[in-house]
């Protein structure tokens, strides 16, 4: 009998232990958000099921807010990379700051901040962009448009360039107010994002 729990005991001691789940951290506003919608059915619940299949030793941890600027996901960030974690974070945020008129400069500063406060503690990063609707004229926009550009080059991250691309222009997958996609979009929005989030996993 004493031989055979020496037996088991060494199969357990020799048996590989689970390796730890990775944790990925979606830092965003109400894109990511499920904003108008149920949470299960926003792009973020989705990608937790798409690795929960291809990548099982990864968690997703939604750390979105509607209505949250770069300067609340910077004075946030922080405490999240504390207690997450993460080796991996997305950083999608921005829009607020476009839609209320800030200025781009303190929102290129907020993020390229957020990135690296992400790198200081060797996570991965992906910056998801957006654009801003049509009404807010091509000089602002284009401007808005060039500050994703501009860190993701400075900082060498990966980036999005749209998260919303061919969904903003089509009136079926965007709510009543044409800036927040609906639930049936939300699969779409993934599948903008996947590419470039599967490289760095």
């Amino acid at each position: 009998m004493r031989r055979v729990w020496l037996v088991l005991v060494c199969l357990l001691w020799l048996a590989p232990l689970p390796a730890a789940a990775r944790t990925l951290l979606v830092v965003g506003d109400s894109l990511s958000a499920a904003y108008g919608m149920d949470a299960k059915s926003g792009w973020v619940a989705l990608l937790q099921k798409r690795l929960a299949q291809e990548k099982p030793d990864y968690r997703v941890i939604n750390a979105s807010i509607s209505g949250d600027t770069t300067a609340n996901g910077l004075a946030r960030l922080p405490r999240l990379l504390a207690e997450h974690k993460p080796v991996l974070i997305v950083i999608e945020l921005g829009g607020n700051d476009g839609l209320r008129g800030q200025s781009l400069g303190q929102m290129k500063h907020n993020i390229t901040a957020m990135v690296t406060k992400a790198k200081n503690i060797k996570a991965r990063v992906l910056l998801a962009g957006v654009r801003l609707p049509p009404n807010y004229g091509p000089a602002y926009a284009g401007k808005f448009q060039r500050v994703y550009q501009e860190v993701a080059r400075e900082q060498q991250v990966a980036l999005v360039p749209d998260m919303l691309d061919d969904i903003a222009n089509n009136g079926a997958l965007m709510l009543q107010d044409r800036i927040h996609p609906n639930a049936e979009a939300q699969a779409q929005v993934l599948e903008n994002i996947w590419p470039h989030l599967h490289r760095l996993l």
